[in-house]
């Protein structure tokens, strides 16, 4: 079973509790990421976002709380679609879809955000390439991914991704302790394979210029965001 397939089948079941124990897990980290990624993306007014790994619309609602544009989401697994539709109406309009292979057409969108995709794809940098395809040049990409803590707060990291998030997972229900110990694996392995240089690397061979980063809650987070080439 690939990586994709296990994510897929761990949280589809979790759609209505997503948001409210994300946000617990991650001591309240996790909406407060999601507000600095939309805080990153460059958007004129009446402007076309696309929203990939949109989930339960988190992002997608943040877009349009903060800007006045036309926002699109996309996702892989229909029970998170349903619970994004059932939030948001039709004030986003939303696919069902992969991010490695997108059913739009090329320069379609004015910026583009995406949110902890690229450790469950078997290429991250094909799909790089991919998600660059559909913005128009100069329009902003930006990325909300997890990340591994350096220096003295890396062993506290290990800590509560071996053992207190998957027992905090078991008290909420059998689903989040699944969740729970498979984050800290899947965490670790993607920067083991990718870690951030390689990953900025991946970005700037897809067409991406200015590639930026920023680091946030010791380390636990990142944020990536950069502009579609000319």
């Amino acid at each position: 079973m690939t990586v994709a397939v296990t994510a897929r089948s761990l949280f589809a079941p979790l759609g209505p509790t997503y948001d409210r124990y994300a946000a617990l897990l991650s001591f309240g980290q996790d909406p407060r990421w999601r507000q600095y990624l939309v805080s990153r993306v460059q958007v004129p007014p009446g402007a076309k976002v696309l929203d990939v790994a949109t989930g339960t619309g988190a992002v997608a609602a943040e877009l349009l709380r903060r800007h006045v544009c036309r926002v699109v989401g996309v996702d892989q697994s229909p029970e998170m679609l349903a619970e994004a539709r059932r939030r948001l109406g039709n004030r986003v309009e939303f696919h069902e879809g992969r991010a490695e292979d997108l059913p739009f057409d090329d320069a379609s969108f004015d910026a583009l955000t995406f949110t902890y995709l690229l450790r469950y794809v078997d290429d991250p940098g094909a799909t790089m390439r991919e998600l660059a395809r559909v913005v128009r040049p100069g329009g902003t990409i930006a990325m909300l991914e997890f990340a591994v803590p350096r220096g003295p707060w890396r062993p506290l990291w290990e800590v509560y991704v071996g053992a207190v998030l998957p027992a905090v997972g078991r008290l909420i229900s059998p689903g989040w302790h699944e969740v729970g110990r498979f984050l800290g694996p899947s965490i670790r392995g993607f920067y083991e394979r990718y870690p951030i240089g390689r990953m900025l690397a991946l970005w700037r061979e897809a067409g991406i210029e200015d590639v930026r980063c920023r680091r946030l809650s010791l380390g636990g987070g990142i944020v990536v965001w950069g502009r579609r080439a000319g």
